[in-house]
């Protein structure tokens, strides 16, 4: 099952719309930002009413 979920890249600011896929309970992935094109890594956990993402900069620790 795949949702849409908006948040902000944590370089340029911007709005951004990602499409999580909520088969899986637990993730981490990088994506690029679709507005300024710099790396994000993405972490979504599932839970009951749909996904929680987390979003940060690929140079964070």
């Amino acid at each position: 099952m795949l949702e849409v979920v908006s948040d902000f890249c944590p370089y340029c600011g911007e709005k951004i719309d990602l499409v999580v896929d909520c088969s899986e309970l637990e993730q981490e992935y990088t994506e690029d930002c679709s507005v300024c094109c710099r790396p994000i890594v993405v972490t979504v956990t599932v839970i009951d009413d749909g996904a929680a993402v987390s979003l940060r900069r690929e140079d964070e620790t």
